[in-house]
């Protein structure tokens, strides 16, 4: 999954930090917004900034997981949508894997894709209830976005958002608005920053391939050759954090 990220995308970069603290002693659900088929990747690579301990699981379409077997090694569970008994395994499933206070349940909580900048942000009620069946588990909202910057890939975007704790005696119904406007208000955020085109809003997680290759970059290559200049592939350089 680094490996495709790699190829495909410019960078993949995060804003803000990671709410380590939040997170210390209790199983974590990640509730994350639904842009792109890349989501699970991103999943992958940011799984990889918490500590060793933590297990990564997630749902997955029982149809496309049937596809990708191997990804059940990856801790992908299969649900349906479409079958109402499948809510049920998912809250059995989900609440057995987070019994283990080391464990994280990654959750594209929209259900289906939808793009980063439609509002309201409505989010699938399973997490909710399935954080309430939890014992002192901490909500992480993960916002989401890729984007065409300056170069010729993408720009793959993550933000977590401020952390939500179950209340005590709260409803589901209730859980989940405030868990849609932690995530609204980390997805608003990111797009702020995403339309700013400024990298120094963000922390590089992985660089990825850059320049357009072909007779274009050939002949900067030249260029560069003649003129005695290191050659650079990226279109614009970028300035270095400090």
């Amino acid at each position: 999954m680094i490996r495709a990220l790699r190829r495909q995308f410019d960078a993949v970069r995060l804003s803000g930090g990671i709410p380590m603290e939040a997170c210390a002693g209790r199983p974590v659900i990640v509730c994350a917004n639904h842009p792109s088929w890349w989501d699970p990747a991103m999943y992958f690579l940011l799984g990889s900034l918490f500590p060793a301990y933590r297990r990564g699981f997630g749902p997955m379409d029982a149809a496309s997981l049937a596809r990708y077997p191997l990804l059940e090694r990856a801790g992908l569970f299969g649900v349906d949508a479409r079958d109402p008994r499948s809510i049920g395994r998912f809250l059995r499933t989900g609440k057995a894997i987070l019994a283990d206070p080391r464990s994280m349940l990654w959750i594209a909580a929209q259900g289906r894709f939808s793009d980063a900048r439609q509002r309201p942000v409505a989010l699938r009620p399973g997490v909710a209830h399935l954080a309430c069946l939890t014992e002192n588990p901490v909500v992480l909202p993960l916002a989401l976005e890729y984007v065409f910057w300056n170069e010729s890939r993408p720009e793959a975007l993550a933000r977590f958002g401020e952390p939500v704790f179950v209340r005590a005696s709260e409803r589901p119904k209730e859980l989940n608005a405030r868990i849609e406007v932690a995530l609204t208000q980390a997805m608003d955020e990111l797009a702020c920053e995403a339309k700013s085109r400024d990298p120094a809003h963000f922390s590089m997680l992985l660089r990825g391939t850059a320049g357009v290759g072909g007779l274009y970059d050939l002949g900067r290559r030249l260029r560069a050759l003649v003129r005695g200049e290191r050659f650079d592939r990226r279109h614009m350089m970028e300035p270095r954090r400090p």
